[in-house]
């Protein structure tokens, strides 16, 4: 029964968002009533007004649409055919509705007007799915049907499509825009922008939310073209799609263009075919499982009109991937680590000595989504057609654009609602094609610090036997352009980013007794060392310095942040792991004297880092006095 008035409530609501005028409000009365028998409970001396009522909003669309058919536009009547649809749906339900009441109460009729059904917030359903990332904070709602479908849905695309299709085209955001955007104004001449959409396997109800989004929220006369660049879905969009553009091509006629590739040909080549399409002065790359907000070109046009050579990126706010409700997220710079991956940064110093958040910052990089003027795009190369399916595309096209002859700026006042999915279901796994177009970005661009890519995937320097494609073309073009060295880049644009020049060796640490057995942080948490079976991932990657330090569980790429440094606590025989500023402010024993294939030695305390059988039998890492044990560590990258 609660499922019917989900369902009530599911077609009312969306009949509201497709009329105007006297049927808009005749779906906002059933709305109101339908909440009233949620509130107080259905009675057969609710549901009988009810279907009278509905009797009325049908003769009355009727009315309307016999009476101006001759002046109504045809999107009009359309609306106006599908909502006596919607009527006639909500019509079935309630008398479904009553059937129910009827058949519960038929054993005592004389009571069946004075009953109040359960409200639905008293029912416990049980969860199908208790693991579930989805029904965790969203859903206790559902029956146990609704939930099938919900999860189903939520595996297949990686956000909440069941909430979405519910959801009106054109929902209200919150506009977290800071209040000095507000009295800003730009030029009148913008240039005209061209929206690239890039998809695979996305819901039906999040692209067109994107689509309506951007024709309610740009200007027309600012809005050229939206190119739909699907990368070969599995999914049928095919027919309801087109249906739904035809909708908008009655108003804006040839507004959208759809290109379709006929195999995956991955991320930065659907982006690629996207701008090869377009024909505007600009060119917007975005994701499709986006919202734009309200004023969110003129602020990045405004910035190309006054320089074309800069590439411009909106402030993402983020939409949950299970209730869909927008997050304010503050403006920030975006960087990356040297495995290549994006992350947020701060800006500059020199912005923040602004003290206006609205005004735009430079960044490193980009993370995806971003407007460029349309010529100077291709006359830097696009993209690069060499990376496959995804990741580091953003920071390739970051570094070229500052080095050869451009920047990034990151636009405060121009904000665009972002889906964080939950999972990719696309791409389970990224991080083999991750590590090997990370591994194309360091040979075209990064000069002599391209081995710290190698060094953050504890890959070795030299044949790591990860086919990068061929990168001819791509250092032609580099040439060609003139693009300034790597180094300029670490020193003008990107400072904060550790350059690992003091490194010597790196990897898995091994002791000769025990060679299936390395170093490992252990519990996190925590910081006592251990003995475990080799697997050479991140917690039992170590690296060794100039300095005599070994810092153990990983490397930090930026220099504003600390590794932890493997101590001699001086007393005790068990090692620990300390922040490795800590230690030195704090006089830990942090300093090692080593030999690839002979002892760790402390050189403050003279002792070793050996390894012995514990009680259990089991090996454990110990401080002990030197008794000619050896290790090596998996990669060297100089003799030390």
């Amino acid at each position: 029964m609660e499922g019917v008035v989900m369902s009530l409530e599911g077609t009312v609501t969306e009949s509201m968002y497709m009329t105007k005028g006297h049927n808009q409000a005749c779906c906002r009365q059933v709305a109101m009533k339908l909440n009233v028998l949620r509130g107080v409970g259905i009675t057969f001396g609710a549901i009988i007004p009810l279907i009278m009522y509905i009797v009325y909003m049908k003769q009355a669309v009727s009315s309307t649409s016999n009476t101006k058919r001759l002046h109504q536009k045809e999107t009009a009547k359309n609306q106006n055919t599908v909502l006596m649809t919607r009527l006639e749906r909500i019509e079935k339900n309630i008398n479904k509705l009553s059937e129910l009441i009827e058949s519960k109460y038929q054993k005592d009729p004389t009571t069946r007007d004075e009953v109040v059904v359960t409200e639905a917030k008293k029912m416990v359903v049980p969860k199908l799915y208790p693991n579930s990332y989805l029904l965790t904070k969203w859903g206790d709602d559902l029956s146990e049907e609704e939930q099938r479908e919900a999860e189903a849905l939520f595996q297949r695309y990686g956000y909440n499509v069941f909430l979405s299709d519910q959801l009106p085209l054109n929902r209200e955001l919150p506009d977290t825009r800071d209040n000095r955007c507000l009295q800003k104004t730009y030029p009148k001449d913008l240039p005209s922008i061209a929206v690239v959409l890039i998809y695979l396997d996305e819901a039906l109800s999040v692209i067109k939310r994107a689509i309506c989004s951007i024709i309610n929220r740009t200007p027309e006369h600012l809005l050229r073209e939206i190119i739909l660049v699907d990368d070969h879905s599995s999914n049928d969009l095919g027919e309801k799609l087109a249906a739904y553009i035809k909708l908008i091509h009655k108003e804006r006629p040839g507004l959208i263009k759809r290109v379709r590739h006929k195999q995956q040909m991955g991320l930065t080549q659907a982006r690629i075919s996207g701008w090869e399409h377009a024909t505007a002065d600009t060119v917007a790359i975005l994701d499709a499982h986006i919202e734009v907000n309200v004023g969110w070109a003129e602020p990045l046009l405004a910035r190309i009109k006054a320089d074309r050579t800069t590439v411009v990126t909106p402030v993402f706010d983020k939409v949950g991937f299970d209730d869909l409700q927008v997050e304010h997220y503050w403006a920030n710079a975006h960087g990356f680590d040297w495995p290549l991956w994006c992350m947020y940064e701060s800006f500059r110093p020199e912005w923040n000595e602004l003290h206006d958040e609205s005004q735009p910052g430079k960044s490193p990089s980009v993370m995806g989504i971003f407007v460029a003027h349309r010529l100077f795009l291709g006359e830097i190369g696009v993209l690069d057609g060499g990376m496959k399916i995804y990741g580091g595309e953003n920071v390739e096209l970051g570094i070229r654009v500052w080095l050869c002859g451009g920047s990034i700026e990151v636009v405060p006042c121009s904000k665009i609602a972002h889906i964080e999915r939950a999972h990719k279901p696309y791409a389970p796994d990224l991080s083999y094609i991750m590590r090997r177009n990370a591994l194309r970005v360091a040979a075209i661009w990064m000069d002599d610090y391209k081995s710290n890519v190698n060094i953050a995937w504890n890959l070795p320097l030299k044949d790591h036997g990860i086919d990068i494609g061929d990168v001819s073309e791509r250092k032609k073009l580099r040439e060609k352009l003139e693009c300034k060295p790597f180094k300029w880049y670490l020193d003008n644009v990107y400072p904060t980013l550790a350059t690992w020049e003091e490194l010597v060796a790196y990897g898995g640490l091994q002791n000769d007794l025990l060679q299936s057995h390395c170093i490992d942080e252990g519990t996190v948490p925590g910081n006592i060392p251990l003995l475990y079976g080799c697997h050479f991932y991140q917690p039992q990657q170590c690296y060794y310095n100039t300095d005599g330090e070994i810092y153990v569980g990983g490397i930090k790429s930026h220099k504003y942040n600390n590794n932890r440094c493997l101590v001699d606590p001086g007393t005790g025989n068990i090692p620990t792991l300390h922040d490795c500023k800590l230690a030195t402010e704090r006089g830990l024993h942090k300093h090692w004297d080593f030999q690839q294939g002979q002892a760790i030695r402390n050189t403050h305390t003279n002792r070793c880092l050996e390894i012995a059988q514990g009680q259990n039998s089991y090996y454990m890492l110990v401080i002990q006095q030197c008794t000619g044990q050896n290790w090596r560590i998996q990669h060297v990258i100089r003799e030390f």
